[in-house]
């Protein structure tokens, strides 16, 4: 009997799971806005919000869904995938308990410290912004300034990077947050390892490094994420024997100290001299990431699915010995003073190994056209990270006027940085 498949959320991460999933299911899509790509993946699309739990619900049980995937986090949050499990459409995504690993920023270090989670920073929470600001004023080195909760990847302030400790503490003063994380600065390269879990159990996939920042070089303010890139093996260059294995076991002690925990366990880790570290955790895949992930994962996602509601092992992974390069097309002057309503022309072909993932776009009757947030991803698949580099570029080069493109990731002169960069920490 074929699968029938709710997927929840609009986004270039969900493209990327509806596009993994359609060849091998029923598949039906609900988000807030209509991605063009998932309706053209979708045996049908609803405009529903992605925490409107109610809806969605009503929905699955409208076509039959006998499985479900939430995308994106705020409907973790808010108890999606609990009320689709309660209503018998097993949901690959944590239930909103689980969930407060990424949700909750103070429970996630708090929990990273009860249970002796290896890779974690030296913090302090506080729902009093005076005495956080006073802990700034007596803290021996820089630190990350996180709200405990949701900010979509852009409230957090680094603190001898992004600010200085006045403009931090500015930041705390002006804002409406009701508890905040203090923590140690770490310095280092970012990378991500995305884990599938079910029953106690994980496999895991290649390290992504995504790119924050809004412009070349590293610069500017962060963004959702304007890129992202993995190599043909599971490790990156700037990574040492035995640095991800390190971070794998991160992981596994989290995976063992929630037991309860199903869906996508992302691990962002600072690379420093000392291992790897954790920056954070998320609850389901990341976006970008999902989009070098899922096109090189070859076992069938809709069998990860099945196993883990039937209590059976999950698969081991196969992922194609293939580097992927993903490079967001965003509108001008995003993210601070986007430019809604350029045209969308961009036309890729698949057959040449470069993949179009559409994310938060106006699908108007003569044609697309962007919005404020990120428009649309190109990926490169190919047997090195500079060829893949390329063919994301060519993809790129019919974008036409109104988009800010990151060129340099995934170039051999932004991978050496980072190489050179991890060197010169380790003193080689």
């Amino acid at each position: 009997m074929s699968e029938t498949v709710l997927l929840v959320g609009g986004g270039g991460r969900e493209h990327a799971i509806a596009r993994a999933l359609a060849p091998d299911c029923d598949l039906y899509a609900c988000a807030s806005n209509r991605n063009p790509g998932i309706a053209a993946l979708a045996e049908g699309f609803e405009t529903i919000s992605e925490t409107d739990a109610e809806d969605i619900v009503a929905y699955a049980e409208s076509v039959g869904a006998t499985l479900a995937v939430v995308g994106p986090e705020s409907g973790l949050a808010a108890g999606v995938a609990d009320a689709l499990d309660d209503a018998g459409v097993y949901t690959f995504g944590p239930q909103a308990a689980e969930a407060r690993i990424e949700t909750d920023k103070a429970f996630q270090r708090q929990f990273m410290r009860d249970e002796e989670i290896p890779g974690n920073p030296d913090f302090a929470t506080f729902d009093d912004m005076e005495a956080a600001c006073d802990y700034i004023d007596d803290y021996d080195g820089d630190l990350a300034v996180k709200p405990a909760g949701l900010t979509g990847g852009k409230g957090v302030k680094v603190i001898g990077d992004q600010v200085t400790p006045e403009e931090a503490k500015a930041y705390l003063r002006d804002s409406d947050y009701e508890r905040v994380v203090l923590e140690e600065r770490l310095v280092g390269e970012e990378f991500t390892i995305q884990a599938f879990v079910a029953d106690g159990e994980f496999r895991v996939s290649p390290a992504v490094q995504d790119h924050k920042r809004a412009y070349e070089g590293d610069e500017g303010p962060n963004t959702g994420g304007m890129g992202s890139y993995t190599d043909v093996t599971p490790s990156l260059p700037f990574m040492a024997d035995g640095d991800y294995e390190a971070a794998v076991e991160v992981i596994e002690a989290v995976v063992e100290a929630l037991p309860e925990y199903k869906g996508i366990l992302y691990g962002q880790f600072m690379l420093t001299t000392e291992g790897p570290k954790v920056i954070e955790f998320n609850a389901r895949f990341g976006d970008p990431e999902a989009m070098n992930t899922l096109p090189v994962l070859e076992t069938p996602f809709i069998d990860v699915l099945t196993a883990a509601r039937e209590g059976e092992s999950l698969p081991e992974l196969d992922f194609a010995e293939a580097a992927t390069v993903c490079k967001y097309a965003v509108p001008e002057g995003y993210p601070t003073d986007p430019e809604a309503g350029a045209e969308i022309t961009v036309e890729v072909d698949e057959d040449a190994d470069a993949l179009l993932f559409y994310a938060s776009v106006d699908d108007r009757e003569d044609g697309l056209y962007t919005t404020t947030s990120r428009s649309f991803a190109v990926v490169g698949v190919a047997d090195s990270i500079a060829a893949a580099e390329e063919l994301a570029e060519d993809a790129l080069a019919d974008a036409g006027e109104g988009f800010h493109i990151r060129h340099d990731i995934g170039t051999a002169a932004l991978v050496q940085r980072r190489i050179d960069h991890m060197a010169e920490l380790r003193g080689e």
